[in-house]
């Protein structure tokens, strides 16, 4: 999977999606050093042992690089910053029935955010899945030869 470029000073504005979610009974928030061991555990049980490693370093960093979408007390997405590499948006999930709503969107707009306000003018979404996903949201293009990027030597492989 290739990674992607995006520009942090054209950002589109989250407000009303974020009050929309927040309508619904939804919040988009950065995590707390207290959600730590809620919020890995989760990471690896809705996506993977690989993506809670790079969660677990996000609460490491000050501020917390790890934002999360919750309804009450239940986690329903997370997305994290700055994990495996400086300037990298990821690992990112939204539960299958929560798809489609606008969270994935605002968690990441919210993650790219805090990587603007950090200083950063452009941000790397590392090894992409949903390109399309990424273009449509906030303008993100393909780095040309960036596969297999980054990821190409961890243990869990990117072959």
């Amino acid at each position: 999977m290739p990674d992607m470029l995006v520009k942090l000073y054209e950002l589109p504005d989250e407000s009303a999606l974020l009050e929309e979610l927040s309508s619904q009974g939804l919040a988009v928030r950065r995590a707390m050093a207290p959600d730590k061991f809620r919020v890995v555990p989760w990471v690896q049980e809705h996506s993977s042992l690989s993506a809670a490693g790079e969660a677990d370093v996000c609460f490491a960093r000050s501020p917390i690089s790890c934002f999360i979408a919750t309804r009450g007390a239940d986690i329903i997405g997370y997305a994290c910053y700055d994990a495996t590499c400086k300037n990298f948006f990821g690992p990112t999930r939204v539960l299958d029935d929560w798809q489609g709503k606008g969270i994935g969107k605002a968690l990441l707009i919210r993650c790219l955010r805090a990587m603007r306000e950090e200083g950063y003018a452009y941000a790397i979404i590392g090894g992409v899945g949903p390109a399309a996903f990424y273009e449509k949201a906030v303008g993100a293009v393909m780095i040309e030869g960036s596969k297999p990027g980054i990821y190409r030597d961890f243990l869990g492989g990117m072959r």
